[in-house]
Formats: C-alpha cells, sequence, structure tokens
C-alpha cells in the first residue's frame, strides 16, 4: 500500500519553535559555546570504547572463571548499549561535531557493534523523527506482529499478553538487528513512506564488510581462540545481546509509547492538524532528567523532547537547552511530557502496554 505525502501546516504555533530556536541559538552564541561535541562528550566516548572493548579482550584472554567472565559479557553489553546511545546516535544525526567527516566515522561505531549507520540514518532520522507515532508512518511503532504500540493498529488477541511479551522482545533487539533486520531493510525499495528508494552500492558493500568484522570478532575469533565447552559460548555470546537488547529497547520506548504521549492516524486530506514541533511535543517524553547517571550514560535519550526539536546539537547539552523549552513551552502552552524518575516511566510503558493489550 503506497503511503500518501504528508505536510505540516504553518500555524501560529510556529512562533514557539522560531521563539524557541533563537533562545537556543543565544544560549550557545552568549557563552560562546559549540552545540557539538566538547570535552565532557570526547571523554565519555574514550570511556566507553575502553569499558565495551576492554570487557572484550579480558573474555578473549580466557584466563579468567566462567563466573567473571559472564559478568564482563553482561559488561559488555551493557557498553554496547552505551555506544549506540553515546557516540552512534549523536554523530549519525550530525550532532556529534561540525566536521560531517568526523560524523560519519564515529557514525560506523553502529556498524562496528552489530548494526548499520546508512539504515539507522533512514529508519531513525528520516522516517521516525519526521512522523513521530503516525500510525503506518513511524516504523518504530512496528516492532513485531504480537505488539501494539498505537490504538491505530488493529487489535489481536495475543496483544492481552504484550505487556509481557514486549520486554522479551527489546531483550533480543540487537540479536535482530545484527542479523534480520539491516539485511531486510537494504533489500527493501519501500521503508515507510520513502518509495522506490534505491540504496547506493558502497552502502551494500559497507553492511557486508562490517557484518563480516562483527561476526569474526564476536562469534569466529572466541570459538578460535578460547578454550571453550561448546554451550559456553552461546551463554556469553546471547547475555550480551540481551543485556544491550533490553537496555536499548526500554529506554527508546520510553520517549513515545508511554501514558501522556499523543499518537496520531493520518486522515489523508495532506495536512496534519499541528505544525511539526508541535506534534513533536505531544507525540514525546523525558524521563530522569535529573539523574546524573542516566544523563551521562543514556546520551541524551532521556531528552527526547529537546532531541527531536535539536537533534543536529549534541546530547550532552540537552540537560542546560531544556530550561529554555520548558520556559518557553510554559510561555505558548505547549505541552511538555516528562517522568521524573526512570521507575515512573517505566512503570507508564508498562501500563501502556496492558492498556492497548486490552482492547
Amino acid at each position: 500500500m503506497s503511503l500518501a505525502k504528508i505536510s505540516f501546516p504553518h500555524t501560529a504555533s510556529d512562533n514557539f519553535y522560531s521563539e524557541l530556536k533563537s533562545r537556543v541559538s543565544n544560549y550557545f552564541e552568549e557563552r560562546k559555546m559549540s552545540p557539538h561535541a566538547n570535552a565532557q562528550m570526547i571523554l565519555k566516548t574514550i570511556l566507553i570504547f575502553t569499558f565495551t572493548f576492554g570487557a572484550y579482550g579480558l573474555i578473549i584472554a580466557d584466563f579468567l572463571p566462567l563466573w567473571a567472565m559472564l559478568l564482563l559479557s553482561v559488561a559488555m553489553g551493557i557498553g554496547i548499549a552505551g555506544l549506540g546511545f553515546s557516540v552512534a546516535h549523536d554523530s549519525i544525526h550530525g550532532a556529534y561535531s561540525s566536521n560531517s567527516k568526523v560524523n560519519y566515522i564515529l557514525g560506523l561505531t553502529m556498524n562496528l557493534i552489530g548494526g548499520n549507520r546508512y539504515v539507522w540514518s533512514i529508519t531513525h532520522n528520516l522516517v521516525h523523527h519526521t512522523y513521530s507515532n503516525i500510525h503506518e508512518y513511524d516504523e518504530d511503532l512496528e516492532l513485531a506482529p504480537f505488539i501494539r504500540l498505537s490504538k491505530h493498529k488493529e487489535h489481536k488477541p495475543i496483544h492481552r499478553y504484550q505487556h509481557v511479551l514486549a520486554f522479551l522482545a527489546y531483550s533480543f533487539a540487537t540479536f535482530f538487528w545484527v542479523f534480520f533486520k539491516d539485511y531486510k531493510k537494504l533489500s527493501q525499495k519501500d521503508i515507510g513512506p520513502y518509495r522506490n528508494k534505491k540504496h547506493p552500492v558502497s552502502e551494500i558493500i559497507l553492511l557486508v564488510l562490517f557484518k563480516a568484522v562483527y561476526y569474526s570478532y564476536m562469534i569466529l575469533i572466541p570459538l578460535l581462540v578460547m578454550d571453550l565447552a561448546w554451550w559456553h559460548f552461546p551463554i556469553g555470546f546471547f547475555t550480551v545481546h540481551l543485556v544491550a537488547g533490553i537496555i536499548l529497547g526500554v529506554i527508546f520506548q520510553l520517549a513515545h509509547t508511554v501514558e501522556g504521549t499523543e499518537h496520531v492516524k493520518y486522515d489523508g486530506d495532506g495536512m496534519m492538524e499541528e505544525s511539526w514541533a508541535v506534534h513533536q511535543m505531544r507525540t514525546t517524553s523525558n524521563f530522569a532528567m535529573k539523574n546524573r547517571f542516566i544523563n551521562w550514560y543514556a546520551g541524551g535519550l532521556n531528552f527526547q523532547v529537546e532531541h527531536h526539536l535539536f537533534p543536529r546539537i549534541c546530547s550532552v547539552h540537552y540537560p542546560a537547552i531544556s530550561k529554555i523549552l520548558q520556559s518557553t513551552a510554559a510561555q505558548y502552552n505547549v505541552p511538555y511530557n516528562y517522568h521524573v524518575k526512570f521507575g515512573d516511566a517505566v512503570r507508564s510503558h508498562y501500563r501502556y502496554l496492558k492498556e492497548l493489550g486490552r482492547y
């Protein structure tokens, strides 16, 4: 089915976005700061890379007891999720550096941890960021047939159990990316509302090369150099993926599929009801904005409202500009959705899943 083109109107509420952009721009100009990565962000990048591949190195060294290597597998999963949040996400959005080559190289972190920079740039940057929470357009709402993330999706009996099944699905998120999703997307001409898209041959080659690199260091090398019983390897391998998957899956869902965020269905008349900026405010939510560890580790994923309006600003600046956004939203009577604590957001997502599973 071909999806109609969606346009967002220019309304009086656009004054909100114009004023907001001016205030945020002034924030950086007055302090003579770059909106890109600073020393704190660069240090975090180094630390997470070291943490992730340091854990990998200790596992490969194969001199520790099995319980220690299992803990290192957990650590590696945490590190992979952190690289996705803090390095790949910012870089692929062009937010890490003012230099496009630096963003491109760091964006390949996504390929290094098993995903694909090019596929992510389409499904996330183009599709999700433009059509957030719009039924049939936002591919992030199509997690699996047994998961219903929008009230506009047809209800099926299996959805009654989705408040449990969803968390199992999240756990396998990175496993699915590594072995299925990227190949599937690059074999499709239609992705979301984008039709007959031609994928560059260079991106297909990069997909194959980086997948080979990933399979080599994650599967082939451990099997060749480590003295393992046959069942030890799958335990460690799946532990890495289950940890990374549940962290990434849950964190990303807390931005749009919680109580209070709006889900809309395009009626086909060519124009949405709200301007793009206000649509983002109504469909997006923050969480745990005062939690220092989450602010550091999640790379701004807990400041999704700011991220959706300013995707080219590095996430390290989101806590500061959130104050500007909150005051501007209040001035223009635009909603600003958030949960104070991480646990509040998780519980809200759970209730949301359970409610949508009932009917």
